[in-house]
């Protein structure tokens, strides 16, 4: 290297440091002469950087292209420095980063790791405040340089998740883009290198929601092909943080995307995407800063999109973003730094020792300046963190201050003078930010201890459940929370379970459990003793405390040895409330608690509630008789905030009486629609048995003791039964018996063989639970689309066994001694009281078919062969002639009570309970059933829903029968009472049942007037006093002799009586005699 290149003077004493670097024939030579340098520059003065010409001559020593030891030695002393000076030299070491950079690319391997670990020792001196400063200089290198220096530039951005999160969340507004132009690089390391850059950066989202979505929101990033699946994952996630500036610098470009997809699907999902995002941006500034790009594209699909549903998604949409202040003119200014950190330098120059500035020429009160350029390259460095902090108004915390401002005025002030400086920069900003920002805050002041208040909205995918409102809990209180279904009660406990309610205490500071419906989805077959003690959380508690804890639910030893999977639904509700007990919780979640208990188990759950003071309980419930005695305070869901209310359920309803539906099932402005039931083949009378069990046992597989014992009962198309008893008294499994969930070990179970039965069991999502990734539309089209119900095909008692299916091999030998193998039943229809069937040989072709009489194929062992076709055959009758279009099957939900577009677009995995109880009532009314079957329905339905349900049951004109211990429920509805308990049955109320299902059946088709709606007003329900007509009375009496009913001649045979009665009147007026009578006799004259 020339002299001329070196820029130190020879007369110098760095001049023999910068020759020993430049000619150090070794590195450990070049590293010695380096540390020489920055021991000289530390002894000479943080000035001597400039005044010396260190940093240029380092420079230069690193960009000659001839001398591969000189660039080397340049990179191990910026190396050097950083090490020997610390912080106070960062400020003049930036400018000399891309220099290091460039040496990325050198072919030398030794120059590119002496380079990659200058810039690594230049970034350690530095704060996290000063990563936006960083980011702009690594933005420029991204732009500019080669490839090797495009990937060290973005190893170098992810290198700052680690240290600088918050800063780097803030940055990604700017920085992602240049990322994203990297990723289409033609280099393919560029491209692979900006992925993984892209993937970093975007953990630092402080949005857990989008956590599981980064690796999609990169993808699309650089593939834009996956932008629609990535918004239907958005579509159905649940929402419940703040979505800040960060996390719409992610998903802005992603939705801008979206906007301008040729699919109206994708289209209407990201315009309520954005409607709901919009709702969860609280700061104005940042929605008017991220949405205003979204303005354009969702004013296109409000005015031009296809579907009339989009375009009024798009309307509610772009009516959202306006109001949030975004703009059409485009986006806001953004902030003006480069005059923010002007008027902050000034200030910290005024703030300064005089004999460090040099007052201004302009006079006295002129803005000073800095005595030496490397002091205002640090000023300058010092007011982009200062700006920042200024900007978020962080003032409280001193030690920010002192790493961002204090630490590199050491070498100019000393240690002590640095902190005072650094301090009187921190009050003279604060004064400032008190001055500009006045106001006063009022705390709230409530009884007790303080358990949570946080501020939190909450939302699922693009339905907004709660905005901006404070959940507010003190210790030992019992809150109400009450909202209609779907307003998100269970959804807020989900969310609080899992700790992702935003400013919520966590799990070690606030211990919160859930008590719900949940031991479907864990392992059943152990005992109950067992299946406790398994819970990993209550590993450390003896064996004895659970037993005594489950003692104290009910549980005693004989029951605590049983088999978890063979409790009843109350029992194992009782299961989970005392496993939660002995978590010894702070705050209890207790959503519908009461559901499957009985009247004893709920007044022992109240007074077990209100007995532990120390205990917050937060509880949805449907039994407003339990929230009345239990509730000291209600929460109440208005306008998408939580509002609280002191005193219990009726408290509350004197301040509102609009919520009498809370109390009152006939106050509800809930409405509710069933279908028509369909006619019944051959019963006239809507007092005929239908279906009914005789003498049937039933003792489940592992027991020892029957669960029902001789039970006989039946149902009559005007029946209102209510099924009552105690838990695990055989309620529900009285049903199954009779719905065909299961079969008998002893009795008999009669169906008319064209009767469509509707059926609601306990846990009613066992209907579902493998559809969850439909939506409800889609479940019932993909239910009903062959014009019978498919889940019929999987009941117990129609699946053939193997026994059933060898008789199919058996020959049939016809009345000519022809032998003939049975292969399906092909259809059915009148034989005088009962149905024979045509059949279909195996091997022998349609012609050949035969009708067999119901009764030879029941003698001959093909009994459920018989009812599955009937079942079949009955479905089709009932769903076979309504149409599946998604028009139809909405209006059908809706008549339901579900709303029709969460009926159309979310999936059922995302439905609350009641919205999925209402699904489940809606497919089973589908094919129009004569008999609709309800276990618990008020499980999950609120009071308001639970009030439409009992006035749409007392409008329809089909047979209903009830499960539930909600005794308001079934004594309004149900003047048949069926007692169970222990197993046996017994008879309360008015019947409504005559015994012979076709005692007066003539018709051989069904008619509209043997619809139970006409039939039961024609025929009024059995007394419990027999009438002559059901007495049987009309027996001793001898029968009566049916009326013939008369014809409806044919035209021509009208014309034939006509020419008859003209010769009669003819041969009298000829003849004479006593006039003949004017009769319709055919009998000729």
């Amino acid at each position: 290297m020339s002299p001329a290149v070196m820029t130190t003077s020879s007369e110098s004493e760095f001049f023999p440091i910068f020759e020993s670097l430049r000619t150090a024939p070794t590195g450990p030579d070049a590293k010695a002469a380096a540390d020489k340098l920055a021991l000289a520059v530390s002894k000479a003065g943080i000035e001597s950087l400039l005044d010396q010409n260190v940093i240029t001559t380092l420079q230069n020593f690193a960009q000659n292209k001839k001398s591969g030891w000189e660039r080397e030695s340049g990179a191990v002393a910026f190396q050097s420095l950083p090490a020997v000076l610390g912080p106070p030299i960062a400020p003049a070491l930036l400018p000399s980063l891309p220099v290091l950079f460039e040496l990325l690319s050198d072919k030398g391997e030794v120059v590119r790791t002496a380079a990659l670990a200058a810039t690594k020792a230049i970034f350690q001196l530095l704060p996290p405040e000063a990563t936006r400063t960083v980011f702009r200089i690594l933005e420029d290198i991204l732009e500019k340089g080669k490839w090797q220096t495009k990937v060290g530039a973005l190893d170098a951005l992810k290198s700052f998740v680690a240290r600088a999160k918050d800063s780097v969340a803030d940055e990604l507004g700017h920085i992602l883009p240049k990322v994203e132009a990297a990723m289409h690089d033609t280099k393919k390391e560029v491209a692979s290198a900006a992925v993984k850059c892209a993937t970093s950066l975007c953990t630092t989202l402080a949005n857990p929601d989008l956590a599981p979505h980064i690796p999609v929101l990169v993808k699309c990033m650089s593939n834009p092909d996956a932008v629609p699946a990535c918004i239907k994952a958005l579509s159905s996630t649940t929402f419940v943080a703040e979505v800040t500036a960060p996390a719409l610098a992610v998903l802005v470009p992603l939705l801008l995307r979206a906007l301008n997809d040729r699919s109206m699907e994708v289209q209407r999902r990201t315009v309520v995407v954005i409607d709901n995002l919009v709702k969860l941006v609280r700061n104005p500034v940042v929605a008017a800063r991220y949405l205003s790009p979204l303005v354009m594209g969702v004013e296109k699909i409000a005015q031009g999109a296809a579907f009339p549903e989009v375009r009024a998604f798009g309307e509610t949409a772009l009516d959202t973003l306006l109001k949030a202040g975004a703009s059409t003119s485009g986006t806001p200014p953004a902030r003006d730094i480069s005059g923010e950190i002007a008027d902050i330098v000034a200030t910290l120059l005024t703030l300064l020792p005089t004999d460090l500035v040099i007052p201004s020429a302009s006079g006295p009160n002129g803005p000073p300046s800095a005595r030496h350029p490397l002091l205002d390259q640090s000023l300058q460095f010092q007011g982009s963190m200062v700006a920042d902090l200024v900007y978020n108004r962080r003032f409280r915390d001193t030690e920010v201050w002192k790493r961002c401002v204090g630490v590199y005025m050491t070498s100019w002030l000393g240690a002590e003078g640095s902190a005072t400086f650094a301090e009187s920069a921190r009050a003279h900003f604060h004064a400032i930010d008190q001055e500009n920002n006045k106001s006063t805050r009022s705390e709230h002041n409530g009884e007790g201890e303080l358990l949570c208040d946080s501020l939190f909205s909450l939302a699922y995918g693009a339905l907004l459940l709660l905005s901006h409102t404070t959940l507010r809990l003190y210790r030992g209180r019992r809150y109400g929370i009450l909202g209609t279904n779907g307003s998100g009660k269970s959804t807020l406990m989900r969310q609080l379970r899992d700790g992702k309610v935003e400013n919520f205490p966590p799990q070690d500071q606030l211990r919160c459990v859930m008590v719900e419906h949940s031991l479907q989805g864990e392992d059943t077959s152990v005992s109950v003793l067992d299946f406790v003690a398994a819970d990993n959380a209550l590993a450390k508690i003896p064996r004895s405390k659970i037993r005594d804890q489950l003692l104290e639910v009910g549980f005693d030893d004989a029951r605590q040895a049983d088999v978890v999977g063979g409790l009843s639904g109350g029992w194992k509700m009782k299961l989970e409330l005392a496993r939660a007990m002995l978590y010894n919780a702070d705050l209890l979640l207790l959503d519908e608690p009461t559901n499957h208990l009985d009247r004893a188990s709920v007044l022992w759950l109240e007074k077990y509630l209100i007995a532990h003071k120390n205990v917050t309980c937060l509880i949805i419930s449907h039994d407003s008789g339990f929230l009345d005695n239990v509730t000291t305070d209600i929460i109440h869901y208005e306008s998408k905030k939580l509002v609280y209310y002191p005193g219990n359920l009726s408290s509350f309803v004197e301040k509102h009486p609009e919520a009498k539906s809370y109390y009152t099932l006939a106050a509800t402005s809930v409405k509710f629609s069933f279908p028509s039931p369909g006619s019944l083949m051959g019963v006239r009378s809507n007092t005929r048995a239908i279906l009914k069990m005789s003498n049937c046992t039933f003792t489940y597989p592992g027991r020892s003791q029957p669960s029902l014992i001789n039970v006989s009962c039946a149902l009559s198309l005007s029946s209102r039964v209510g099924v009552i008893g105690p838990n695990g008294a055989g309620k529900s499994t009285l049903i199954k018996l009779l719905t065909g969930e299961t079969v008998p070990q002893e009795g008999t179970v009669y169906k008319h063989p064209a009767l469509r039965v509707g059926y609601v069991s306990q846990h009613a999502t066992h209907h579902i639970e493998r559809h969850l990734e439909k939506t409800p539309i889609g479940y019932i089209q993909w239910r009903f689309q062959d014009g019978h119900d498919r889940e019929l095909l999987e009941k117990a008692t129609r699946v053939l066994t193997d026994e059933e299916k060898a008789l199919l091999d058996q020959d049939w030998v016809g009345r000519n001694g022809t032998k003939r193998k049975l292969e399906l039943i092909m259809g059915r229809q009148k034989l005088k009281k009962t149905f024979q069937y045509e059949i279909k040989w195996r091997g022998l072709d349609h012609k050949f078919n035969s009708w067999v009489p119901r009764d030879d194929l029941m003698t001959k062992g093909f009994g459920k062969l018989v009812q599955q076709f009937d079942d079949l055959e009955s479905s089709r009758e009932g769903a076979g002639t309504r149409d599946t279009s998604a028009l139809l099957v909405r209006k059908h939900l809706e008549d339901i009570g579900l709303d029709g577009d969460i009926a159309q677009y979310n999936e059922i995995s995302g439905l609350s309970g009641g919205q999925k109880i209402k699904l489940v009532i809606a497919a089973c009314l589908w094919n129009n059933p004569q008999v609709c079957i309800l276990d618990e329905p008020s499980n999950f339905l609120d009071r308001e829903a639970l009030g439409g349900l009992a006035v749409a049951i007392k409008e329809w004109a089909g047979a209903v029968v009830i499960i539930s211990h909600n005794h308001e429920f079934v004594s309004a509805l149900c003047p048949e009472i069926w007692q169970v308990e222990a197993g046996r049955m017994t008879h309360q109320g008015k019947a409504a049942v005559v015994e012979d299902a076709f005692a007066d059946m003539k018709s051989p088709k069904g008619s509209g007037a043997n619809t139970p709606a006409r039939s039961r007003v024609q025929s009024p329900a059995v007394s419990t006093h027999g009438t002559p007509v059901v007495s049987g009375t009309e027996d001793a009496t001898g029968l009566k002799v049916p009326l013939k009913k008369k014809k409806k001649l044919t035209r021509n045979q009208m014309k034939a009586q006509e020419e008859r009665r003209r010769l009669r009147k003819l041969a009298w007026l000829t003849h004479g005699g006593p006039r003949p009578e004017d009769t319709d006799s055919d009998v000729d004259p």
